[in-house]
């Protein structure tokens, strides 16, 4: 895939994967707009690789439309939209799967879901005009898996992959291609002092997960996992749900036991 003179959108481009992505898409010869909250941050990012940075929520329909209008305004029609931007809060201090207060819960869905079809909306017409486009829509392992302790990322993660899966067969034949991306364990701020989804999972870096992200892309893959072994968990998982569950359940307790201080995390 030649990447020269592409516009690509990253949201959450401000720090780990996305920066990286960031980084990687420019060196490649594309024209990025660097958006996340951290306004200051997204604008070191831009500043780096000759980018522009837009300031954005993407929990808010408006801000997307925003992006959408200013980088389009500034580059040029969006080639590629990568929707990055994640959030993760946990259940809560009773450790209890809807403990979670409703303002996470509310938080979760229009992040990691709502703002993968805020942007659909707002740049697939376009491109359908356009004869073609590339939505990249970051997920999680936790997608395919649960993660252990963050009843509304595993949730809302989950939902994510659904909607990429009805882009993909929706549009497929408008030429708009989909990517969904499920990392498991990658060293960035949402992670820092986690165990990853199953507790074991190995630390990859921002910059391995972004190299993966950019080679599925070129293969043109529809599920790009960073983490190969993540489709044996998940092949095992469909296989035998019960045995699945039961094999979570021992390993939350082997996280209690040998982390005490994860209890409040979970």
């Amino acid at each position: 895939m030649n990447l020269n003179n592409q516009v690509v959108v990253v949201t959450g481009g401000a720090n780990g994967i996305g920066r990286a992505l960031c980084e990687k898409f420019a060196l490649a010869g594309a024209k990025v707009a660097v958006a996340d909250m951290d306004g200051v941050s997204a604008k070191q990012v831009a500043d780096n690789i000759n980018g522009i940075a837009v300031t954005t929520n993407v929990g808010v329909e408006a801000d997307i439309q925003r992006l959408v209008e200013e980088t389009e305004e500034q580059l040029g029609p969006i080639d590629i939209f990568v929707s990055n931007a994640g959030v993760s809060f946990g259940d809560g201090p009773d450790w209890m799967a809807a403990s979670a207060s409703d303002e996470h819960w509310t938080t979760s869905w229009n992040v990691n879901v709502m703002a993968h079809v805020w942007a659909a909306r707002a740049v697939v017409p376009t491109m359908i005009k356009r004869g073609g486009g590339y939505l990249v829509n970051v997920a999680s392992g936790a997608s395919l898996l649960c993660q252990i302790g963050d009843a509304a990322y595993t949730a809302t993660k989950t939902a994510a992959l659904g909607f990429a899966e009805s882009l993909a067969i929706t549009h497929g034949d408008d030429n708009i291609k989909v990517s969904v991306v499920c990392p498991l364990y990658v060293a960035t701020a949402m992670t820092e002092g986690g165990r990853g989804v199953t507790g074991q999972d190995q630390l990859m870096t921002a910059e391995e997960a972004a190299d993966a992200v950019l080679s599925g892309m070129e293969s043109e893959t529809f599920m790009i996992l960073p983490h190969t072994e993540l489709a044996t968990y998940a092949e095992r998982k469909g296989a035998d749900y019960d045995r699945w569950l039961k094999g979570m359940r021992r390993m939350r307790q082997s996280m209690l036991e040998q982390y005490p201080d994860y209890a409040y995390k979970i």
